[in-house]
């Protein structure tokens, strides 16, 4: 299991790399919707693996909303990254939304604090 707890963490890690990466290009050079994609899996992967390493499969909850509100169950801390009503899903994104350099960022600034409440937790180093 730590190995799963691993896993998950690293690949969010990658995935945030790389969203940042993207995010950082000059704007006219951006690939809105690779930000978008990298954020969101960043986002479910931090969850994953913090459930798990709770002792909670991930498995059973059907979207990023769900995973959050039982994150926020194990640690208020997760008040601080209001994930409410996240509902971005990179397989039936609305192309409008993922083309607004403004939302893309959003997307990008959840993920960035989920990675910064998890290293102020000492959950990743």
């Amino acid at each position: 299991m730590e190995k799963d707890v691993s896993k998950y963490f690293k690949d969010a890690v990658e995935k945030l790399k790389e969203a940042n990466e993207e995010l950082y290009k000059p704007e006219e050079d951006v690939v809105s919707l690779l930000v978008c994609q990298k954020s969101q899996h960043a986002i479910e992967n931090y969850l994953k693996g913090y459930l798990l390493r709770n002792g909670i499969d991930p498995s059973p909850f059907e979207s990023i909303e769900s995973m959050y509100q039982e994150c926020l169950k194990l640690n208020k801390e997760f008040k601080k990254v209001d994930l409410t009503n996240f509902t971005c899903d990179y397989i039936d994104t609305d192309m409008a939304y993922c083309n607004d350099f403004k939302e893309v960022s959003h997307c990008y600034e959840l993920a960035d604090g989920l990675d910064t409440l998890l290293r102020k937790e000492k959950i990743i180093a």
